[in-house]
């Protein structure tokens, strides 16, 4: 009898693993949803100043993109990718900013090495920001995870994409901004 219900447990908690997997939690906010409006330290060539999403959305779009670790391979990839897209950006009206869980002064150095000095890179120890956006790595909790949002100047979500690969952010990310209606690109 004890092995009836011990086996029964059993079924029942592999059936339940199995429903999770079957129903994974969606690890974004969903396009149209509002964004938490945020301020935190960030660096831009070196230098720490405080960022304000309200503010940069003032000036139009923001593409916001979060990021496990400055300095790793991946993302140095990917942020060089994005100094080198900042003009495309620019000319749509969008600005760029990347968020990570790294201290102040060690996005600092990345802002001048990696991002090339072209868009500022914000910190997040808290996790606060990452979050309320949903781009806490649900597998290492200790980071974001590789998420690419686009706001639209009225604080929604436009479009996001997520992918640890970091090759596809910035084409996916142009695509976006460039899809916007053109008021909203142009503010």
């Amino acid at each position: 009898m004890a092995r009836s219900i011990l086996s029964r447990i059993a079924l029942t908690t592999a059936l339940a693993a199995l429903g999770a997997l079957a129903h994974p939690a969606w690890a974004a906010l969903d396009i149209g949803d509002p964004v938490p409006k945020f301020t935190a330290n960030a660096a831009l060539g070196g230098k720490t100043f405080r960022y304000s999403l309200a503010d940069a959305l003032a000036k139009g779009p923001v593409v916001l993109y979060f990021f496990p670790a400055a300095d790793s391979n991946d993302c140095s990839i990917e942020a060089h990718a994005f100094a080198e897209a900042v003009d495309q950006f620019a000319a749509l009206g969008a600005s760029v900013i990347g968020v990570s869980a790294d201290d102040i002064d060690t996005l600092s150095k990345f802002s001048v090495k990696s991002c090339q000095s072209r868009f500022p890179v914000a910190s997040d120890e808290a996790k606060t920001v990452i979050n309320g956006f949903d781009a806490l790595m649900q597998t290492r909790p200790d980071f974001a995870n590789r998420l690419s949002y686009v706001i639209s100047p009225d604080g929604k979500v436009a479009y996001y994409y997520q992918n640890l690969n970091p090759d596809k952010h910035v084409e996916r990310m142009l695509n976006a901004v460039r899809a916007l209606p053109k008021a909203t690109a142009a503010k």
